[in-house]
């Protein structure tokens, strides 16, 4: 774990229709220093908190109701009803079958993370979304973090302008 992040000063918002599974989140993000961690077990309760609360960054699993994480994303990052298009989120799931992967990132989900999972591994998404948070993009078809993980050097004809 290199870098230090304070994490009192960060809230936390977990959605997951498993008490056990928010627990052991919750549990994990208290032994980092986290003060506050609100629980919803359904994605419309995590409106309400995302409404009247300050939520810093979102831990959603995929399997939530009455929607699924992949159409709650969605929901925060395109619905006329969002509360912050830009909070931070992570999904935590055991469902890592290749189309929910690609589904969450083209949702605009900042980070995934599957179960089973390790401490580090879920302080590296932390950091990440953290200290790291990746730029947004607004486009006609896409509003989320940017979906590039690395920078490969192009110079064709389709090239972006670097503004």
């Amino acid at each position: 774990m290199a870098e230090k992040i304070d994490f009192s000063t960060v809230n936390f918002l977990v959605v997951d229709k498993n008490p056990l599974s928010a627990e052991l989140v919750r549990d994990i993000l208290v032994m980092l220093g986290t003060q506050i961690i609100r629980i919803a077990r359904t994605t419309d309760r995590a409106l309400q908190f995302l409404r009247s609360e300050e939520i810093d960054v979102i831990i959603t699993e995929y399997l939530t109701e009455p929607e699924n994480g992949i159409e709650f994303v969605d929901r925060m990052r395109n619905g006329i009803d969002s509360p912050d298009r830009q909070i931070p989120i992570i999904m935590l799931t055991a469902n890592s079958e290749p189309a929910i992967v690609a589904g969450a990132r083209d949702a605009g989900v900042s980070e995934f993370l599957t179960k089973p999972f390790n401490v580090e591994g879920l302080y590296r998404r932390l950091v990440s979304v953290i200290a790291r948070p990746r730029s947004y993009v607004n486009s006609e078809d896409y509003f989320g973090p940017d979906r590039r993980r690395r920078q490969a050097p192009y110079e064709g004809p389709d090239r972006r302008s670097g503004s």
